[in-house]
């Protein structure tokens, strides 16, 4: 089962570094809602540089996710990357929960693109990367190692 979870969670996480990619490159597709919005404004306009940062990041993630599966990267140890994948998990589990503000179930602006966006897609996302990364951490031991 550990070996399913971690490709698609790797899949995941590398069509999203595609999209920031993408985007980074001057790509418009899917990014008109993608960024938190107050009072009819973007709350803050990423350039290109951070976004292919969060794009290696995204890259990153994917390869923690093999990693911890046992599936890429022998040579780590496995305490390693299951410490990274607490952190990984972790992180997402708090954009998922957000900043009560912009992003996150408990957001409190609401009514715009990006918050419907946020509330049906995005936290629930996260929400299902942190739990599938956070599984993978608690297996004990490696399907392949």
């Amino acid at each position: 089962m550990k070996v399913p979870v971690a490709l698609g969670l790797a899949a995941v996480y590398l069509f999203l570094a595609a999209l920031h990619v993408f985007w980074a490159a001057g790509g418009t597709w899917g990014g008109v809602s993608a960024i938190p919005e107050v009072s009819g404004r973007k709350a803050f306009t990423p350039g290109p540089g951070i976004t292919l940062a969060v794009a290696g990041a995204l890259v990153l993630a994917a390869c923690v996710v093999l990693g911890v599966s046992g599936l890429a990267f022998p040579f780590v140890p496995a305490k390693l990357f299951r410490f990274a994948a607490f952190v990984l998990g972790g992180v997402f589990l708090l954009r998922a929960v957000g900043d009560f503000r912009l992003v996150g179930f408990f957001k409190s602006v609401r009514g715009t693109a990006f918050a419907t966006n946020d509330t049906w897609i995005y936290s629930p996302l996260c929400l299902a990367l942190a739990a599938g990364v956070l599984w993978l951490a608690t297996r004990p031991g490696s399907d392949i190692r």
